[in-house]
């Protein structure tokens, strides 16, 4: 059973990994498909408890990235407390980041702690994040910005 744990494991860090290499001066806020969260609004996470897309006629730019809302009034609560519903990390999967390296996100992998949105690469990654978040945290915290440099 311990193999399979730490097999398990292994595999879940592999698929972590990006599949061009090293991201050397990664941008702030991971984004896909032109839009952060690839393109779901972060406030909804909150409000209603699931991830919904936004609409480009909803959007703002913050970070150097665009963040898209499915309500203006979605969007007027994030242009007030953006850090308050933007994902942590920039939205790059956080057991990554905890582990010291950045890779992609799903938006409908996640998971609120403590009044945060935390974003994670896949659900095998999530069952990892989940075992232990409070430690996780700490190690991601401890290891952001300085992965968007390594």
């Amino acid at each position: 059973m311990r193999f399979l744990r730490s097999l398990f494991t292994v595999l879940a860090l592999i698929a972590c990994l990006p599949a061009s290499g090293a991201l050397a001066e990664s941008p702030m806020v991971y984004s896909e498909r032109g839009a952060a969260i690839s393109g779901y609004d972060p406030v909804a996470y909150f409000t209603i408890g699931r991830p919904v897309p936004g609409k480009p006629e909803y959007a703002v730019v913050w970070k150097r990235a665009e963040w898209r809302f499915a309500t203006v009034e979605n969007r007027a609560l994030f242009e007030a407390n953006p850090r308050a519903y933007a994902p942590q990390y920039g939205g790059y999967c956080a057991y990554g980041v905890a582990k010291g390296i950045l890779t992609t996100t799903k938006p409908d992998v996640w998971a609120i702690h403590d009044g945060r949105l935390y974003l994670v690469h896949n659900p095998a990654v999530h069952a990892l994040w989940t075992r232990d978040v409070t430690v996780h945290v700490e190690l991601a915290d401890a290891n952001w910005p300085r992965v968007l440099r390594d």
